[in-house]
């Protein structure tokens, strides 16, 4: 099991930047798929970006791609995720979440990752 905590969350106006990031316990990180997910009031957990074990590989919702960025130093066991051009829509609950492994299928889907952090505010409004 892989220990993540979020961090870097707050208020942010409309159009502004933000940039959070998880950190992971454990000895596994470098091999597990890693994910970003958002709650908001409408209660849904949904995909915002995802990336493979190595890096090579990102994946982003439409509703973020051009906007958000994902990445990870495997040297420091942390995921980051970039986030510009905010709008109040992207206001949520950010959560980071591991998969078991490299696999990069379904990658969308909150039941194929394993673990998951406490999740962060971040709230755009002005």
């Amino acid at each position: 099991q892989v220990q993540l905590r979020e961090s870097g969350g707050g208020l942010v106006q409309p159009g502004g930047s933000l940039s959070i990031s998880c950190a992971a316990s454990g000895r596994t990180f470098s091999s597990q798929g890693m994910g970003w997910f958002r709650q908001g009031p409408a209660g849904a957990r949904e995909f915002v970006a995802a990336i493979s074990a190595s890096g090579s590989i990102t994946l982003y919702a439409d509703s973020v791609r051009g906007r958000f960025t994902i990445s990870r130093d495997n040297s420091r066991n942390t995921v980051y995720l970039q986030m510009n051009s905010l709008k109040p829509e992207d206001t949520a609950v950010y959560y980071c979440a591991a998969r078991r492994a490299q696999s990069m299928t379904k990658y969308y889907r909150p039941d194929v990752y394993v673990d998951w952090g406490q999740g962060t505010q971040i709230t755009v409004s002005s």
